[in-house]
């Protein structure tokens, strides 16, 4: 064990920035592909790492990422729809496979989705068994993996899952609440994933893997309920609940989009138990043995009360979202661009006014018009955005590339700057900043900036129409920031 060089592609990722540092763990030596290098620059194993920019659709950025290189892991997957989805993730695989055979890759790792063999998959499921035929194909020996239901904190069938349960006494579900699920704790997938790296492989295949029990979805939700000590969830089945109307009802009352609720919706239509156990016979199971359903929802949930969440299904940003960096000169160019600044003294040192800009978003709020922020939030779901449901991973303390409502962290310096762009819907670029200065004996300021681009006509009236809301709230939210830290710093740790 140990001593490979291995490169991991989507290590951005739910799973992809959680097996990272369990390769290094093993003793290897770990590359990772990532398009934005930014959004690694506070994660704790960053330093540890050798970090390639570049993109699969990029060709010449494979090159170099994959020279002298052992073990790739492949870890790229997005829940997207049409045609275009399918191609672009086809053409990942390929270009993967390309650089591979010209480095001399000597195994790819690949994680898809479980699926009974015969039947009409979703669009997301045949995107996903198409990406593990063209590696298996490839000529380099190939371990795809084939996983169903993730539970883990942060992982988007736990938070649906979580969701619609705390939320929902009663519930109105398709018909494929009664299929059948074998869902597998994210420890042992990643149990599974690192073995793999070195694990014996008689031919390049697909493996199944799974936990201890098989269950309906139903009574997942209705045993996630007892773990987290809920009255009896009631589940009423409506045959006409289509995908789309349910991916809707899934974005208006849990965090995930309805894209993406859709995604995971249609991947139900079958069952997703094991038709094989063949992964015994080259990686023995975890030391204490796989882990039980009631035991995965136990350790999801404490990790999130504990605060304590690696890695979450939002660290991708979402379809459509914008992906440009603010540009480092606002008026660049000529571009018309619009600013809300204002900045407040505080009667606090810096280090705790920087505390209170941290901790913003979430659970914690936004420090101004609450029932504004809720209504944008609303809005922006009904249009297929993100809204605020998303919040954040940690209570306290943010990185690089974290989503925060419908925000993400751009940039954060930590003590002195935090950036985010925004990622809900609408017509032009928005950005929200501030900058904490020390200001003599003991004090501090804050620096407030709030920045659009407009797109056309529609980003222009845009602004101007919001305006109003603007001068309450960015108003209100830098008193009440500086006003937050004053009170946390006269009363003390």
């Amino acid at each position: 064990m140990g001593d490979l060089r291995v490169l991991v592609t989507g290590a951005t990722g739910y799973i992809g920035g959680r097996v990272t540092p369990r390769l290094l763990a093993a003793g290897h030596s770990v590359r990772v592909l990532v398009r934005s290098p930014d959004k690694l620059r506070d994660v704790p194993w960053a330093p540890d790492v050798e970090i390639c920019r570049g993109d699969l659709d990029d060709t010449d950025s494979l090159t170099a990422a994959f020279t002298d290189i052992d073990v790739v892991y492949y870890l790229v997957h997005s829940m997207g729809g049409g045609e275009a989805f399918v191609d672009a993730e086809r053409r990942g695989a390929q270009h993967v496979v390309a650089a591979a055979r010209s480095a001399g890759v000597s195994r790819i790792v690949y994680l898809g989705g479980l699926h009974p063999a015969g039947v009409e998959l979703s669009a997301h499921l045949r995107s996903r068994t198409q990406v593990g035929r063209i590696l298996i194909d490839s000529g380099i020996p190939t371990m795809a993996l084939q996983a169903g239901v993730v539970i883990g904190s942060g992982s988007a069938s736990f938070e649906m899952i979580r969701h619609l349960t705390n939320r929902l006494p009663v519930m109105t579900t398709p018909r494929w609440v009664d299929n059948r699920i074998q869902p597998i704790a994210v420890r042992d997938v990643l149990h599974y994933l690192v073995a793999a790296a070195d694990a014996p492989l008689p031919c390049s295949r697909t493996y199944d893997i799974g936990g201890p029990d098989v269950m309906r979805y139903g009574d997942m939700m209705k045993t996630y309920a007892q773990v987290a000590g809920l009255a009896n969830r009631r589940i009423l089945v409506l045959p006409v609940l289509t995908p789309r109307l349910a991916g809707l009802w899934i974005g208006l009352v849990t965090p995930i989009p309805p894209r993406l609720g859709r995604a995971l919706i249609e991947s139900l239509h079958n069952d997703a138990v094991m038709t094989e156990h063949d992964i015994d016979d080259i990686v023995a199971p975890p030391a204490g043995g796989l882990t039980p359903y009631r035991e995965a929802v136990r350790l999801a949930l404490g990790r999130i009360e504990r605060g304590e969440v690696e890695t979450t299904w939002a660290n991708a940003a979402p379809v459509g979202a914008p992906s440009d960096p603010l540009p480092s000169d606002p008026a660049w160019a000529g571009e018309v661009v619009f600013t809300d600044e204002r900045s407040k003294t505080c009667a606090a040192d810096a280090q705790t006014l920087w505390q209170v800009v941290e901790s913003i978003g979430g659970e914690n709020g936004w420090y101004s018009f609450p029932l504004a922020w809720a209504v944008r939030g609303w809005l922006d779901r009904l249009v297929g955005g993100v809204g605020l449901t998303r919040g954040r991973r940690d209570a306290r303390r943010l990185q690089t590339g974290d989503a925060l409502d419908f925000w993400r962290v751009e940039k954060i310096d930590r003590g002195a700057l935090l950036r985010l762009r925004a990622e809900m819907r609408a017509p032009g670029g928005a950005w929200l900043e501030w900058r904490v200065h020390p200001v003599a004996p003991n004090g501090s300021r804050l620096d407030q900036r709030a920045i659009f681009f407009p797109r056309g006509i529609a980003g222009r009236a845009y602004w101007y129409a919001i305006l109003p809301f603007h001068w309450v709230i960015f108003k209100g939210m830098v008193n009440n920031i500086t006003g937050a830290a004053a009170r946390r710093n006269s009363s003390g740790p």
